[in-house]
This record gives structure tokens, C-alpha cells and sequence, in this order.
């Protein structure tokens, strides 16, 4: 996600419906829906934010023509925890894709849409990443 650039979310001045990600670890693109609460805010964000379509997202805080790292994208959330007073051992980076995957499987039930949303290629990975019986 940290190397999005605006045009991946953007068209015609509103933000899509879907995006694709290419995952890193394994190279093969994600679909993924954006819902409205975040299509309001990454439209909030840009206005903001400005820049063109070839620009990231989430620029660096050092380098503005580079995408922010997964080493201060972990240091932002580290700050966001201990700023709303959690225990910063319980929400990282990691525990927080788990956590999407887990209650999009409690709200639908769908584990093939868990599976395409991870990326993985088999169902008992996902099946086992998310410690669900089937």
C-alpha cells in the first residue's frame, strides 16, 4: 500500500472504486475495493497532499520523491497506538492485516475473498493464517 501512486486511486478527480496492488512477496496483483469512508479521507488526504498522478500516496518524510518506508509506516502506527493509549505490542503493522483479513471472514463468512485479498495461493494457507476451522 505504502507504494501506491495517486493515479492507482484516482480517475477523473474522484477516487475508484477498486485498486490493484502487486504484492511484493509474491509479484501477483491484488484487487481490492475502497468503501467510502476511506474514499473520503484519501480525497481529504490529496487535496492536502497535492502532487501529480505519477506521485505516491504516501510520500517519504526524508525524501518526497520516494514512497514512505515500511520502516516509517511501522513507526506511525507505533505512534497512533500509544497516542489512543493501547499497548503498543498489540497493534503492529502485521497484527493489523490479520486483523482486516479476520473480520472480513467473521462478517462474510467468504474465505476465498480472504484468500484473493492476502494473496494467497491456497485456501488452507489462508485457512491457516487465520485459525479458522473449516
Amino acid at each position: 500500500m505504502i507504494k501506491l501512486r495517486i493515479g492507482d486511486l484516482i480517475s477523473g478527480g474522484q477516487v475508484k472504486q477498486r485498486a490493484v496492488v502487486v504484492q511484493q512477496k509474491t509479484g501477483k496483483p491484488v484487487q481490492f475495493e475502497i468503501m467510502e469512508p476511506a474514499k473520503s479521507s484519501l480525497l481529504a488526504w490529496l487535496n492536502r497532499r497535492g502532487g501529480t498522478l505519477d506521485d505516491f500516496v504516501f510520500p517519504s518524510r526524508c525524501n518526497k520523491s520516494a514512497h514512505l518506508s515500511t520502516r516509517q509506516y511501522a513507526r506511525l502506527v507505533d505512534e497512533w497506538t500509544v497516542a489512543a493509549g493501547l499497548p503498543k505490542e498489540d497493534f503492529g503493522t502485521h497484527p493489523l492485516r490479520r486483523t482486516k483479513a479476520a473480520l472480513i471472514y467473521k462478517k462474510t463468512g467468504n474465505l476465498r475473498a480472504v484468500q484473493i485479498l492476502l494473496g494467497h495461493t491456497k485456501i488452507e494457507t489462508t485457512v491457516k493464517y487465520l485459525g479458522v476451522d473449516v
